[in-house]
């Protein structure tokens, strides 16, 4: 997935949910201006920057791959 996509995935969400930019960025504690930029698809957003604007939208990632079961266990172990 592209950063493009990303910025129409969170619009989308931001919009279906009736919110403006600056009132998803006061929800997500980020500035407003990360909001836009994160829309017009711009590629230094900050991690935790965007993983705030996906928790305030209640959008979750999920990774998978051939080893995540294995991590997942190797992790559960030690953890």
């Amino acid at each position: 997935m592209n950063i493009t996509l990303f910025g129409a995935m969170i619009r989308f969400h931001r919009k279906k949910a009736g919110l403006s930019q600056k009132e998803l960025a006061d929800l997500s504690g980020v500035g407003k201006t990360i909001v836009f930029d994160l829309e017009k698809g711009k590629e230094t957003i900050r991690l935790n920057s965007f993983l705030k604007i996906l928790e305030g939208l209640n959008i979750q990632m999920n990774f998978s791959g051939p080893l995540m079961k294995h991590f997942k266990q190797q992790y559960h172990e030690k953890g």
